[in-house]
C-alpha cells in the first residue's frame, strides 16, 4: 500500500490542499451513529486512543470480475480540510440526545485530521473484493467520523470509473467515448469531479 501525506511536507511549508470538489462533502456527510460512537469514546475517555480500519468492498459491480479503484484524491481533500463549523456543531448537538455533555461539543470544535495516516492502493488500480483499498489510522473518535464519508466517496467514484473502463474495453482504444453522465447522476455537483478526475484516464 502507498502512504499518502495529508499535510504540507517540510520543504513545502504553507502548501494547502483544496477541499472536496463537491461542496456537500462536509463532516456532516455522515451517519448519526458515527457521532453517537464518537461521543461514547469521548465519554469513556478513549477518544484519543489509536485505531486502524480497512476499507474494502464485498463484490464487484455489474456482475464483473474487477473494479477500478477511484475516489482517493477526494478522500485526501476531505481529511486535509476536516473541520466542523459552529453551525455544524449546533446541528450535531440538536441531533444527539439532550443528555450529551457540553464538553463533547467543545471537543468537536478542536478536532482535525492532523494525526491521521492514510495508506492506499494507487488510484486507478484494478482491485478485487475483500482486499483493503485504504488503511486509516488515527484517534479512534476521529477515524470513526471518517468511515461513512470515505465509503461514500470511494464507492460511487469506483462504480462510475469501473463502468467507464468496461465501456473502453468493449469499444477498444481506437474509438472515441462520449460521456453523458450528467443526464443520470443523482446529484449535479458530483459529475464535475467525476468527469475531470475519475473518467479521463479511462476514456482517453
Amino acid at each position: 500500500m502507498e502512504g499518502k501525506a495529508n499535510g504540507p511536507s517540510e520543504n513545502q511549508a504553507g502548501r494547502s490542499v483544496s477541499g472536496p470538489t463537491n461542496p456537500m462533502v462536509t463532516p456532516l456527510l455522515n451517519d448519526l451513529y458515527q457521532f453517537t460512537m464518537a461521543y461514547a469514546y469521548w465519554k469513556a475517555g478513549k477518544h484519543d486512543e489509536r485505531a486502524v480500519f480497512d476499507l474494502y468492498f464485498r463484490k464487484n459491480p455489474f456482475g464483473g470480475e474487477y473494479t477500478i479503484f477511484a475516489g482517493l484524491e477526494e478522500c485526501i481533500r476531505f481529511i486535509a480540510n476536516f473541520k466542523l463549523t459552529e453551525e455544524e456543531i449546533t446541528f450535531v448537538r440538536d441531533s444527539l440526545p439532550g443528555s450529551c455533555e457540553d464538553g463533547f461539543f467543545d471537543y468537536l470544535r478542536g478536532i482535525n485530521c492532523s494525526d491521521v495516516e492514510v495508506h492506499a492502493i494507487t488510484e486507478g488500480s484494478v482491485v478485487f473484493p475483500k482486499v483493503p483499498l485504504l488503511r486509516v489510522e488515527g484517534p479512534v473518535a476521529v477515524v470513526q467520523l471518517l468511515e461513512t464519508p470515505f465509503v461514500n466517496l470511494i464507492n460511487y467514484a469506483s462504480l462510475v470509473t469501473t463502468n467507464a473502463a468496461r465501456h473502453r474495453f468493449v469499444a477498444g482504444k481506437s474509438k472515441m467515448l462520449l460521456e453523458f453522465g450528467l443526464r443520470r447522476a443523482q446529484v449535479a455537483h458530483i459529475i464535475f469531479n467525476l468527469l475531470f478526475e475519475l473518467l479521463i484516464f479511462v476514456c482517453s
